[in-house]
């Protein structure tokens, strides 16, 4: 990510939906750095410990508490924030939570997807609006090389489908209220995201991080799952990148994107967290060990990979961490964590070192 990007938000009204998770976190953090004027809606954090709480963003943002499915609430916001981007994060994300809740899941993955195009729709001040979706829209046939963008959308389990059909209405309202409008509408697919700060539930990063600090083994129940692994700015930087591109030229940069590593960073779950234990234990002096227990758990893909040709040779992108660098920057952010120290100022200099990589 280049300095021209970050300049680009100066200033700029960015809504952000599910800004209080891992990933909105991140986020606004960065937008913060780059002196935007972010509104979030959200429910509270997800998780306790939150990255959003422990980094205070809250109080140097407009951070609104809400339920995406609630339209009436998220167009008063709307109403008030005015923004010119949008980028649409708020989701039941979890594939196991997925199966205990799916009416859950639908309702907000679904109906939280309407109600901001709606919003959109309604709006007089919004010029570009991005929808996050998932890796996991794909109809899996678990074949070796990466899916592209006019795959079948069809996912297995409520969540990825509820995120296949989140795709098909946003096609949808943009095939049938965008085309005279000048906003741009588009969503990004992205693979499985990895970074310091993340706490949910069955996350294999998350499950490690919970494992030492309690001193036990780690237990990875499915070691042969493929999937395609990132650092979590690596997804947010081409999320702002495509926002500003067709909020400057709707007609050339407006589409469907994968969002993934390269092929090389498309990594079996054992192979990862042996990555993990390997960095965890150099930089601690620990003896962190993993075990596979397989729990019987429900169907999940075990091979998935992304073919990213159409960011590549859209924008001329490619990713800055690799899965190596990656676990680094992890384990650096644990340590400063679990000893207690300044995560905020943790996330800022892995901020400034990833922009500092040279150009998106």
């Amino acid at each position: 990510m280049d300095s021209s990007i970050l300049e680009f938000y100066r200033n700029k009204k960015v809504l952000i939906t599910g800004h209080t998770g891992f990933k909105g976190s991140w986020m606004c953090k960065l937008l913060i750095e780059a002196g935007a004027d972010v509104t979030g809606y959200a429910l509270e954090p997800p998780t306790d410990p939150s990255l959003f709480e422990m980094c205070g963003l809250a109080s140097r943002m407009d951070s609104v508490t809400g339920d995406i499915r609630d339209l009436q609430h998220l167009k008063k916001v709307f109403e008030e924030a005015k923004p010119e981007i949008v980028i649409h994060m708020a989701a039941q994300p979890i594939v196991r939570d997925s199966y205990k809740e799916p009416v859950y899941t639908y309702e907000v993955n679904v109906m939280g997807t309407v109600n901001i195009l709606e919003c959109v729709r309604l709006s007089d001040s919004v010029k570009s609006f991005l929808n996050v979706t998932t890796d996991k829209v794909y109809l899996n046939r678990e074949w070796a090389w990466g899916y592209r963008e006019n795959e079948e959308l069809n996912g297995y389990d409520p969540y990825s489908n509820s995120k296949s059909c989140s795709e098909l209405v946003t096609s949808s309202y943009k095939n049938s209220f965008f085309g005279e409008k000048d906003i741009a509408i588009s969503t990004a697919r992205a693979g499985n995201v990895i970074g310091g700060g993340d706490f949910a539930n069955d996350r294999i990063i998350p499950d490690c991080i919970r494992a030492v600090a309690e001193n036990r083994e780690i237990v990875v129940r499915n070691p042969y799952s493929v999937r395609p692994y990132e650092h979590v700015l690596e997804p947010i930087a081409v999320y702002l990148m495509i926002a500003k591109e067709q909020y400057e030229n709707k007609e050339k940069y407006e589409g469907n994107y994968n969002v993934g590593p390269d092929e090389t960073d498309c990594w079996t779950t054992g192979d990862l967290v042996t990555l993990f234990c390997e960095k965890w234990n150099a930089v601690t002096g620990s003896n962190i060990t993993w075990k596979n227990e397989h729990d019987g758990g429900p169907h999940e893909a075990n091979f998935l990979k992304l073919d990213c040709s159409k960011l590549k040779s859209t924008f001329g992108w490619k990713p800055r961490w690799n899965v190596e660098t990656t676990m680094e920057k992890i384990v650096e952010w644990s340590v400063v964590y679990l000893d207690g120290g300044d995560v905020a100022e943790c996330m800022r200099k892995q901020i400034m070192d990833f922009i500092g990589l040279g150009k998106l």
